[in-house]
C-alpha cells in the first residue's frame, strides 16, 4: 500500500474529499515523525509502536576494496507490531486460537456529514 492508496481508503471510509483525506494522513505522519524526533515512543494500540533506537559506532568493510572503515553511530526508527497485529498476520491470537475480526471501515461509526472540520494543522470534530 502506498500513501496514495491510504489517502484513497481514508477518503472512501469518511466519504470526504481526497484533499481532506490527504491532509489527515499528512498530519498523522507528521505527528508521528515529530514525536520520534523528540525521542518519544509512539504507541498505537492494536497496531504497534514506533520508537527511536540508537546504533553504536562499528567497524565495517568496503566490499569493493576490502578497506576497513568506521560506520558512525546513528539513530533509527524501529517498529514493533502489537500482539493483536502479529496474531492477525499469523492467523492466531496469543492464546493459540483463531484471530477475531476487527473493525473495518465498514463497521466503524462514520462521522455525520460536515462534523469534521480541518483548519490548518488542527482537526475539529
Amino acid at each position: 500500500m502506498t500513501k496514495n492508496n491510504l489517502i484513497d481508503c481514508v477518503s472512501e471510509a469518511t466519504k470526504g474529499t481526497k484533499k481532506d483525506a490527504e491532509l489527515v494522513v499528512d498530519l498523522v505522519i507528521h505527528s508521528i515523525t515529530e514525536a520520534l524526533v523528540k525521542g518519544e515512543k509512539v504507541d498505537l494500540r492494536g497496531f504497534g509502536s514506533f520508537q527511536v533506537s540508537g546504533k553504536k559506532e562499528r567497524q565495517g568493510r568496503n566490499p569493493r576494496t576490502g578497506q576497513t572503515l568506521t560506520i558512525a553511530a546513528r539513530n533509527v526508527a524501529v517498529f514493533k507490531p502489537s500482539k493483536e497485529l502479529s496474531g492477525r498476520l499469523n492467523g492466531t491470537t496469543q492464546d493459540g486460537g483463531e484471530a477475531r475480526g476487527t473493525a473495518t471501515a465498514d463497521t466503524v461509526a462514520q462521522p455525520s456529514e460536515g462534523s469534521t472540520k480541518i483548519h490548518g494543522d488542527k482537526i475539529n470534530t
